[in-house]
């Protein structure tokens, strides 16, 4: 448990969902972890932010210590509903949302359909569109050789992570079983985050990693998103490099919250157009 934290459950669309709150004042912020992430993911940004504000993380259905759907709802917009349920709960004000990969889906959901609810939008390796016919395909090679497919796909994300991270993403990943993760695969493939993204215009943040450049990557997509790059990292890279994302975070803060802390100098190597491990440059 972090500076200030209580941990509680509130009553979700699908079942209880878990929140780690704590901190006091400034503008709120809510993170949103990824697949087979949970609360645990966000502990560095937690620990960093409450000295000086309110921040919150999250398990979204079937993830830590949130109860599972009936019917494998693993939606983008359920999820986006799990969202709307613990900001309505917590009677949060204005706040930022802070979202991981299909936490980042979820969140791209959540800002299109409550954009004045949102101070700030921060997207972490969220995905863009996905061609039907290439979800098709990726569809079908999973259900035909499930544990290739899956086993090649995660060695990808994990490339670069620090040995401890990468033993905890294969934990995590194991708690996952196989109806939901092809569920969750599923909705992510079909999921379009662009119709949202068009509708909210508040400021938002894409912080991107290599794992996260495609020919169909968000920044492609959508080029009215700001991007900040974090090299040497895994598609973790809160947990990889977690001095050089709250940094990264902290400007993004200084930029929606004019009471916000201006927080430390940058760390060594963080500079514009670079890829070196714990670095950052803007596109």
């Amino acid at each position: 448990m972090t500076l200030d934290a209580f941990h509680r459950h509130i009553a979700g669309p699908a079942g209880a969902l878990f929140v780690d709150d704590g901190g006091q004042g400034g503008l709120p912020l809510l993170f949103v972890h990824s697949f087979a992430g949970n609360t645990g993911h966000w502990q560095a940004q937690l620990s960093h932010l409450r000295p000086q504000r309110r921040a919150l993380a999250m398990d979204w259905r079937g993830h830590g210590e949130s109860e599972p759907p009936e019917g494998l709802d693993y939606a983008i917009d359920s999820i986006a509903e799990d969202i709307a349920a613990v900001a309505d709960a917590l009677a949060l004000p204005r706040f930022v949302l802070v979202g991981h990969s299909m936490g980042g889906a979820a969140a791209v959901a959540y800002a299109g359909a409550h954009r004045d609810r949102l101070a700030g939008l921060v997207l972490v390796g969220a995905p863009g569109r996905t061609d039907p016919a290439a979800a098709r395909a990726i569809l079908d090679a999973l259900h035909t050789d499930y544990d290739a497919v899956m086993e090649r796909y995660w060695q990808s994300l994990t490339t670069q992570a620090r040995p401890s991270v990468h033993a905890l993403l294969n934990v995590e990943r194991g708690e996952i079983g196989r109806d939901a993760t092809v569920a969750m695969i599923e909705a992510i493939l079909a999921f379009d985050p662009l119709p949202a993204l068009a509708r909210y215009a508040g400021p938002a943040l894409l912080i991107d990693t290599l794992h996260g450049d495609s020919p169909t990557a968000l920044y492609r997509q959508a080029r009215q998103l700001k991007r900040r790059m974090i090299g040497g990292t895994s598609h973790w890279p809160h947990l990889d490099d977690p001095t050089t994302f709250n940094q990264v975070l902290d400007e993004f803060l200084v930029k929606v919250d004019p009471h916000a802390p201006s927080g430390d100098c940058p760390p060594r190597g963080l500079a514009q157009r670079t890829g070196k491990a714990g670095s950052a440059h803007a596109t």
